[in-house]
C-alpha cells in the first residue's frame, strides 16, 4: 500500500518530532516521578491511543476541519490544558499519601509506596491527555496526508496506517523516557520527604504544562 521508501522517510520524521521532549514526554515523566514504572508505561500506551484517534479523525476528514477552525482548536487546547492542570493539582495535594516513615528495617519499596491507581484509570487519564493535545492533531493533519500516494490505494487507509506507525514510534520513544524517569525514583527511597517532593515536582510539571498549553498561540 505504501512504498518502503515513503514509510522509512515517515518513520524518520516521526522519530525526530517525537524524541524531542514535548507535552507527551513531560506528562509521562511526571507520571513516572509520581507513581513509578508501571503507571508511566501505561500512560505511554494511553497517550498513543489518543494519537491513533487523531489519525482516525484525519482519515475521515474531521481532523482537517478541527485543525482549520480557530474556535475548535481553542476549545480543544483549553480542555486539554485544564485537564492537565487538574491532574497536576491533585498530584501535589496528595503528594504525601501512602508514604511510610522509614525504620531501621524499612525497605525502599515501602517508602516509595504510592496510592494504588487502577490500570483503567491510568489508561483513561493518559488517553484523555493524548486525545486533547491539539498540537499532535495539527501535526497529524498536516503531515500524514503528504505521505499519501493516490496510486497505491484509498487515502484513508494509508492515513490510518501512517497513524499507527506514528503511535508505535511514540510508544518506543516515550517508553524509553518512562523507564529512565522511573529508574531515577530509587534515589528517593531513603526519604519520605524526598518522595513527597518528587511527587509534587511531577504534579507541578503537569500543571505547568497545562497552563503553557492553554496560553500557547496557534502556529501560523
Amino acid at each position: 500500500m505504501i512504498s518502503w521508501d515513503t514509510l522509512a522517510a515517515f518513520v524518520a520524521l516521526s522519530f525526530v518530532i517525537i524524541v524531542i521532549p514535548g507535552p507527551s514526554v513531560l506528562f509521562i515523566v511526571g507520571r513516572a516521578l509520581q507513581h513509578g514504572r508501571r503507571e508511566a508505561l501505561l500512560s505511554v500506551v494511553g497517550n498513543a491511543g489518543g494519537e491513533v484517534v487523531h489519525a482516525v479523525l484525519v482519515a475521515v476528514g474531521i481532523g482537517a476541519l478541527i485543525a482549520a477552525s480557530a474556535t475548535a482548536f481553542t476549545v480543544l487546547k483549553i480542555a486539554g490544558g485544564a485537564y492537565l492542570v487538574y491532574l497536576g493539582i491533585q498530584a501535589v495535594r496528595h503528594r504525601r499519601d501512602g508514604l511510610a516513615m522509614p525504620t531501621a528495617d524499612a525497605q525502599a519499596a515501602d517508602v516509595l509506596t504510592s496510592p494504588p491507581l487502577t490500570s483503567r484509570r491510568v489508561l483513561a487519564e493518559s488517553f484523555t491527555v493524548g486525545v486533547t493535545n491539539p498540537k499532535t492533531l495539527v501535526f497529524v493533519a498536516a503531515v500524514l496526508p503528504q505521505f499519501v500516494d493516490p496510486s497505491r490505494g484509498p487515502a484513508w487507509a494509508q492515513i490510518l496506517l501512517l497513524g499507527l506507525v506514528f503511535a508505535v514510534v511514540a510508544v518506543i520513544s516515550d517508553g524509553a523516557y518512562a523507564l529512565l524517569a522511573s529508574g531515577a525514583r530509587s534515589w528517593f527511597a531513603s526519604s519520605p520527604t524526598r518522595v513527597a517532593r518528587m511527587r509534587a515536582t511531577g504534579g507541578a510539571m503537569m500543571a505547568a504544562l497545562g497552563v503553557a498549553l492553554m496560553l500557547s498561540r496557534r502556529a501560523a
